[in-house]
């Protein structure tokens, strides 16, 4: 075997292998040896069929299987010994004019196209200065929680007239008129109805509602209530969309019940419930408790915004890359086949910024010497566990239920990759925090919000 590399330019290889005989004939016949004991062939016993006949059969695949596996194995050590930072997979070179042909006797020579990155050199240390985010829980923020929780725990009440500001919900009985205003014999009847009508589109309509009691009949059009709501007609009435579509009918709604969310009282009651049971007295320490509850999901948002700017910083300070821009199109168009030219032409450039930033944070991460073990990739799917309870509330979860659904999340093969991504972005973040010169700017997170929008 004799295999060459060669650059035509920095970012453009072409590597050269001639294969020969004695590099893949042993391969060869034990394979053959080993098919010809298993082969059952008609009129032979099994494993005694001539060798010639089972050559004939299928010494032509064994042939090629055992070349290409030779190549392959041969390709990809000399890459990892030569350390050529290789971009995608090797592709057949159109250089070579003429194939090889496994059929005839070797030497084989095979020619392929190597993509390589771009020589990128990147450091940070306390020279660097990064701005970094600290996201505080100001009384807005702490303000927003405890009204949250005040209405998930909150509940309806019976009242006694319809209020459109408190979003009333009204219950009763709905049915078809006829043209002359009264019940159309066989028209549609909705017994125990719901209608909310601050969700009414046209004011014409939702004012006939304002300070409605029970038992007061009110007559109102679905039709010029919704106007285009065929989906919102259907759920109230009952009925099909279709059927909803043609309906043009004026209908009474007899008020049976009147119901008005209260929302929980800021007391003991509510901070057991949202902490539990004694672990906050007092409305001080309740706003407290959810300050110190928000600081981790904060800080996670900080981390982000840091790392979006580590990555600006990174790309700036590398400057424009060249590229080998034909060829990983190439391999771009073969790893999308079915989406064709243009698809890559469209999609390029944005493949190359990502391409660049992962070689940027894998010498990030080699320099940092981050590694990452199983605990790390469990953190990661507690951590998002945790934060899936909380977006509904939930911020007093046993470590056992946090714990159960981390270990599903983690049957999931994407999820894991994602999770291994999360457990190097952390420990990543973590490093160059204590590495780079921190330009510590404090903000709100309405502040933080309006500056992610840019």
């Amino acid at each position: 075997m004799n295999i060459s590399f060669e650059n035509s330019d920095k970012v453009n290889g072409l590597l050269t292998i001639t294969v020969e005989e004695a590099d893949f004939n042993a391969s060869v016949e034990k394979t053959l040896k080993d098919y010809r004991k298993k082969a059952n062939i008609p009129g032979f016993r099994p494993g005694q069929a001539p060798m010639g006949l089972i050559k004939r059969q299928f010494g032509a695949s064994v042939r090629y299987d055992a070349v290409n596996k030779f190549v392959g194995e041969q390709l990809y050590k000399y890459i990892q010994d030569n350390n050529i930072q290789m971009l995608g997979e090797p592709l057949p070179s159109a250089k070579q004019e003429t194939p090889a042909d496994i059929e005839k006797p070797a030497p084989y020579t095979f020619v392929f196209d190597i993509a390589v990155a771009p020589e990128i050199n990147m450091t940070l240390d306390g020279r660097n200065k990064i701005d970094y985010y600290t996201i505080k829980a100001d009384d807005k923020l702490i303000n927003e929680q405890i009204e949250m929780y005040q209405s998930r725990a909150g509940k309806y009440e019976k009242a006694e007239e319809y209020n459109a500001e408190l979003n009333d919900m009204l219950k009763g009985d709905l049915r078809e008129l006829d043209a002359e205003g009264n019940t159309k014999e066989g028209g549609i009847t909705v017994e125990g109805a719901v209608l909310m009508p601050s969700y009414i589109k046209v004011d014409e309509q939702k004012n006939l509602f304002n300070n409605a009691k029970p038992g007061d009949i009110i007559t109102f059009n679905p039709r010029k209530a919704y106007p285009e709501g065929e989906a919102e007609i259907s759920a109230l009435l009952k009925i099909d969309r279709e059927v909803a579509k043609d309906l043009e009918s004026n209908f009474s709604f007899q008020i049976t019940e009147i119901q008005r969310f209260v929302k929980a009282e800021l007391n003991q009651e509510l901070f057991d419930q949202v902490f539990g049971e004694g672990t906050v007295k007092s409305e001080d320490e309740f706003r407290a408790k959810i300050a110190e509850g928000l600081k981790p999901q904060l800080e996670a948002n900080s981390d982000y915004k840091f790392m979006l700017d580590v990555r600006t910083y990174c790309e700036n300070k590398v400057g424009e890359l060249t590229w080998p821009d034909e060829l990983l199109k190439r391999i771009m168009l073969l790893n999308n086949k079915d989406k064709g030219e243009d698809f890559v032409e469209k999609n390029y450039a944005e493949s190359i910024k990502q391409l660049e930033w992962h070689l940027i944070k894998e010498q990030l991460v080699k320099a940092n010497e981050i590694k990452i073990e199983d605990a790390d990739v469990k953190a990661a799917a507690v951590e998002m566990a945790r934060m899936q309870f909380a977006q509904y509330g939930m911020t007093n979860v046993p470590d056992e239920y946090v714990e159960n659904y981390a270990n599903e999340l983690l049957k999931k093969r994407e999820a894991v990759d994602n999770f291994v991504e999360r457990a190097i972005d952390v420990k990543l973040v973590a490093a160059l925090k204590s590495t780079v010169t921190l330009n510590n700017k404090e903000v709100t997170l309405d502040e933080f919000n309006e500056m992610m929008k840019g």
